[in-house]
Parts: structure tokens; sequence; C-alpha cells
């Protein structure tokens, strides 16, 4: 398929929350004629809902949820105005909802969870069809689940990319000349037909891996804020938007803790060299970021972000000291323990990892079992530090600049630094501090590097 002129545009959950948003984001797709493919989250809230049901609930629990669910979700329908057709729809989900729920209150598991979880989208990409389909618009309803296949990694599943290119040019790509399509982000199917889900980002994941598909033009991810700024702006009021941004630099931003936009949401983009676009639903007029392969201009400083709920596990030993393969077994250890590291330094006879703690609220102990620590004892002594948070400094060829420690590191001279980790990128400059200096630390910089 050669490159097409279509451009996909994805919506997260607070653009398609109530039915004001939903129309909002409707304009916003009519607005566009190249947009031929929209991929939508869950209303806002209704993922958070469906997540504690498939944990398993008492039944007076389980029934607060499923009217919340429900409440949600008719708020939307009650103002269609052909809101009997697509209210039966809504409700055979709420009974599949319903049901399984029950199943989840008896034992639960990953292939439950995704299968419940899922139903949030199916019910928004309903509703915004029927939506789409009042304003006299030629719309269809795809079902992603035919095209993205994925394997049986559930809540976290990996697609396979050479079905998903086949299945879209025989399912997707005839749809869309002639017809705006309305479809899922964030599921799946794996090969024995049970609903995978795509783990954190899913549904910009989905956005960006259809528009490698379908050989978009571009890719709009519209959510609820005008763009990628140098900062967090609940941090840093005075943050500035960035109207242009390459991918290897948002890639950093997002890794390091920018919530605008998962790390994965760009690979699909980056692999065909697709334009991003992220813009606010709430303001459309209001401008936004656009990340592109490469920019004109490579500022020495980008942005700043701050990742909170970090911890630092640091490892001593004498065995270190001119010996062979010790890194090799600490690290043979924490593989086999699933144990992802972020940041490494050494010394002569100890190193510093970091470990992202975000997603086990906020504790090592979610990753840091008992029959991990005692592993390592065996080999040095092991020191655990909570409660530290990691800012990146992202630009553009930082290890290859004369005084970029001096700019960064004397503005700093008030606050503890824990580790520092420079060098092994050209485009990121990080270090770990307590939480309770984060912000004034990212706060300073931007005072001195970006105002």
């Amino acid at each position: 398929m050669s490159q097409s002129t279509f451009i996909v545009a994805k919506f997260g959950g607070t653009s398609v929350a109530d039915f004001e948003a939903m129309s909002r984001s409707a304009d916003i797709v009519l607005s566009y004629p190249e947009v031929k493919l929209v991929v939508l989250s869950a209303s806002a809230g209704v993922t958070n809902l469906l997540v504690e049901l498939a944990s398993g609930q008492e039944a007076a629990r389980r029934a607060f949820l499923l009217d919340e669910v429900r409440r949600i979700q008719y708020a939307i329908v009650d103002n269609l105005s052909s809101a009997d057709v697509v209210r039966d729809e809504i409700d055979r989900i709420l009974e599949s909802i319903t049901t399984l729920s029950e199943a989840a209150s008896l034992a639960t598991s990953l292939a439950l969870t995704d299968e419940l979880v899922s139903h949030g989208e199916l019910m928004s990409t309903l509703l915004f069809t029927e939506l789409i389909r009042e304003r006299k618009v030629s719309v269809k309803w795809f079902d992603v689940r035919k095209i993205m296949r994925t394997n049986d990694r559930f809540g976290n599943a990996e697609p396979d990319l050479k079905a998903l290119g086949e299945l879209s040019s025989l399912h997707l790509a005839p749809l869309l000349n002639d017809n705006l399509v309305i479809t899922q982000g964030f599921i799946g199917c794996e090969s024995k037909g049970r609903t995978t889900t795509l783990g954190r980002g899913g549904s910009d994941y989905t956005a960006a891996l259809l528009g490698e598909a379908i050989k978009a033009s571009r890719i709009d991810i519209w959510t609820d804020v005008t763009g990628i700024f140098s900062t967090d702006p609940r941090v840093v009021p005075t943050a500035k938007r960035i109207a242009e941004i390459s991918f290897e630099e948002a890639a950093e931003m997002a890794t390091f803790g920018a919530k605008v936009l998962h790390p994965a949401t760009l690979l699909p983009a980056v692999r065909n060299n697709i334009p991003v676009f992220v813009g606010s639903s709430k303001a459309p007029n209001d401008g936004g970021t656009f990340v592109y392969h490469e920019t004109n201009e490579k500022p020495l400083f980008r942005a700043l972000t701050l990742r909170r709920r970090q911890t630092l596990l640091t490892l001593h030993s004498l065995k270190m000291l001119h010996a062979r393969g010790f890194l090799a077994e600490v690290f043979a250890v924490l593989a086999r323990h699933n144990i992802s590291v972020d940041l490494i330094t050494t010394s002569e006879v100890s190193i510093a990892l970091t470990l992202d703690t975000a997603n086990t609220s906020g504790q090592a102990r979610g990753l840091l079992t008992q029959a991990l620590l005692t592993e390592l004892s065996t080999l040095c002594r092991v020191e655990v530090e909570e409660d530290l948070s990691l800012v990146a400094l992202i630009g553009n060829h930082l290890s290859q600049s004369p005084g970029v420690g001096k700019k960064v590191f004397g503005v700093l001279s008030d606050f503890n630094l824990r580790l520092i980790c420079y060098g092994a990128s050209e485009n990121n400059l990080c270090f770990l501090l307590p939480s309770k200096d984060a912000e004034a630390a990212v706060q300073t910089l931007h005072q001195h590097l970006f105002e």
C-alpha cells in the first residue's frame, strides 16, 4: 500500500468522557476531511471501574460499580436523538459486564480482566459512531480485534505486526475510501480468539500501529493538554508549549515521565516517518505540538521531566575489586526476578541502580521480593532507598557540549543529588534526589535554562 493522505485521529478518555466532550471531538473529526480512521479510549473513569470489577468484588460493591458504569454511558445515550438504537447495544454490553464481574468475584484472572476491561472501548466507540451517524455522515463501527492480533500475554500483549498489516489490507483499508471508520484503542485478540489489552499507553499505541498499517500521512493524538510543554505546567506554570519536537526527544521525554505520550506509541510512527500531532480536544484552536523525525531547530535544552516514586538499590561488595563477572552475576539475578533497571552507575566496589516503582504503589517491595533480596545478599550487601524522584533534562548533543555540567549543577548546589547519569545518551542528563525536593529542583532548572 502506498502512502495515503489519510489521518488517524485518536481521542483519549477525557475527550469522550460525556456527551459534550464527544460532541467536541466529533466537531474536530468532521473539520478534517482527511481523517478517515478514529481510535477511541473508553470514557473517562470507565476503565478504572471495570478494573475494580475484574479484581473480584462483593455483591454490594459490584452493584455500585455497575451502576456507575451505567450512569456514565447512559448520560451520553440519553442525549442522542436515536437513543433506542444504541441503548440496546449498550444494554447488551452491560449484561456482559455484569456476567463477567460475577465470574471475577469467584475467581480472577488476567484473561478475564482483559475481556472485562475491553467493554469500555466497545461502548465508547458505539456511542461515538451513533453521534457521528446523526450528523448524516457515512460512518462504520469496526471491531479492532478483527485485525489486531497479539500474543497471549494478557494485560500487556504484543501485537503481531505482520498479521496486522495483512488483515488491515483485507478488512480495514477497503472501508476507508467511502466511510469514516470508528474503532477501539487498547484492545486486541490472541490466536484462540480471547480478548487482550496492549497495556499502558495502549490506545495511543493502537493509533500508531493502525497509522503504520494503512500508511497514514499523520497521526493526531487528541488529549486534554494543548501539546507537549517544556515541563509539566502544574509544576511550573510558566512552562512553554513546544511547537515542534523530534521523535528522539519526545521518546526521551515520555520514557522519563512526560505523560502526554507513551514511548511505545512513537515506534510505529518512527519506523515509517509519520508525523504525530498532539493537541487538546477542549481547545482545538489553541495549537499543539508536531512530532517529526527531524526538526530544523535542535536546542541544547528542550525540556524537563519529573518521574516520582523511584527506588535506589545500592549493591556493595569487595568481590568487585579487579574482578570479572560480578556485574553479569548481578544482572542475571535481576533478570530471573523480572526486574527492569532504569539507570546505573558503578564504582570499584559498588553498583547503584534505579527502579521505577511508580506503578507498584510507589513501594519497592512490589518489585524487590524477599526471594530476590536473599539471592542478592549472597553476592553483596544490599541497601534500598525509597521516596526518591528522577529529574531528566532532555536536549541535543548534551554530552558533546562544553559547560553543560556547570549550567545544570551550578544552579542545583542547594540540592542533595543521590545519583547522576550523564554521557550514556546525547539526549538526556538525569539525576535522582529526594522526592520532597523534586519540584523545587525542576522549578529552579526551568527558571535558569528555559526562561
